[in-house]
């Protein structure tokens, strides 16, 4: 039996709402991704170019260490990751939650939420990082996107 796993990193609930959506609509299991450090408003001023988020995202290497391990990752076989979306792409602690486990082999599809910003080259800077997944394509909702519309996105991925 196939299972389904929703990870995610939501710095101030957004994305938080989303991912518990979809894991209902998708009968599937849900763990949150939580930093060592929690993120403050300050941390999260993308108008800073001194603020944590800021510098995270200037350095490509940047690994914010997680405060959780989610563990059991080889029971999944497909994994939801939800995020926001941070200068165009995920914010660096998706890289370490994907760097923390083998997903060879593994179906992943991100989704994220933003107030304005696309998914830029979200896809394919996260394929670089577990490149023997099988990455189906990501999508940035809304918060409140209702489980009707998330079913059928659900669908439209062969689901």
């Amino acid at each position: 039996m196939s299972r389904t796993l929703v990870a995610y990193f939501s710095a101030s609930g957004r994305t938080a709402r989303l991912a518990k959506a979809l894991a209902g609509v998708t009968h599937a299991d849900l763990r949150e991704i939580r930093p060592a450090q929690p993120y403050s408003a300050a941390d999260l001023d993308w108008h800073n170019p001194n603020s944590r988020s800021s510098v995270e995202m200037k350095d490509t290497a940047s690994r914010p260490a997680l405060g959780n391990n989610i563990g059991g990752i080889e029971d999944y076989d497909t994994i939801f990751v939800g995020f926001p979306i941070w200068w165009y792409e995920a914010p660096r602690i998706i890289h370490t939650f994907l760097e923390s486990s083998d997903f060879t082999g593994k179906t992943l599809i991100p989704f994220a939420t933003s107030g304005s910003s696309g998914m830029g080259d979200t896809d394919a800077i996260l394929k670089k990082t577990c490149p023997d997944a099988h990455w189906l394509p990501g999508r940035r909702m809304n918060e409140n996107t209702s489980a009707e519309e998330l079913s059928a996105w659900v669908k439209e991925l062969g689901l």
